[in-house]
């Protein structure tokens, strides 16, 4: 007769990363330093708009830039060509994500003394960066107008930890059949608190209210 042995596992498996990552915001903190996880599926125009959104700030924030990749450091390289600020490229070893351990080695790396806001552009992925915090004070989701609404019901769990919601390429709304209200309505009904925004980098539609936002948190980084 066959016998069944049932373990109890009563600690969360991230509960190490989860420590790491309590670590890098209580540092990040300290230094007074805003830090952002920005995270979204390829091509949903992460490196445009974070292009677009450092060149709007960096005449009254000190803004530098981390960014993950599998490969090369093309995005890095552009960020830093087009905004004049420091961008860190981060190779993850070919993972699907970044966890708070590699990005505390990444912050040893950076000098971070004297910023007023440090962003990591995560790499593109809605389904393994949402599982891992890396210790950002905010985590904020692009969906791309080409994505579709319903984008958010297919990967839940990036819409629930995130606490802003970016919707970009509002320029090319005619061309695609994206509901604007569905949308909203899908990620609210994940994440009733998430914060919405509809952007254009390439118009600049939007950007002056996620600008004002994220100056109003530089302002309280200790915002959870």
């Amino acid at each position: 007769m066959s016998t069944v042995k049932v373990i109890q596992v009563n600690q969360n498996i991230h509960a190490s990363n989860d420590i790491a990552a309590d670590a890098v915001r209580q540092m990040m903190t300290e230094n007074h330093t805003l830090f952002l996880n920005f995270m979204s599926a390829p091509g949903s125009g992460k490196t445009t708009l974070l292009t677009a959104l450092i060149n709007q700030l960096k005449s009254d924030l000190r803004i530098g830039e981390m960014d993950v990749d599998i490969q090369s450091s093309l995005d890095a390289k552009r960020v830093a060509d087009l905004t004049g600020i420091t961008s860190l490229q981060i190779h993850n070893g070919g993972l699907c994500h970044i966890d708070a351990d590699m990005t505390l080695r990444a912050l040893l790396e950076y000098d971070i003394a004297d910023l007023d806001l440090l962003i990591l552009e995560n790499i593109g992925n809605l389904v393994c960066p949402a599982e891992f915090d890396t210790g950002a004070h905010k985590n904020i989701a692009l969906l791309s107008i080409p994505e579709g609404h319903d984008k958010p019901l297919k990967y839940p769990l990036m819409f629930e930890v995130c606490d802003v919601v970016i919707i970009t390429k509002t320029d090319v709304c005619d061309y695609f059949d994206f509901d604007m209200q569905k949308a909203a309505e899908y990620i609210h009904r994940l994440n009733p608190d998430a914060r919405i925004f509809s952007v254009s980098a390439r118009t600049g539609e939007g950007m002056p209210a996620l600008c004002t936002y994220i100056r109003e948190l530089c302002t309280n980084i200790s915002i959870s």
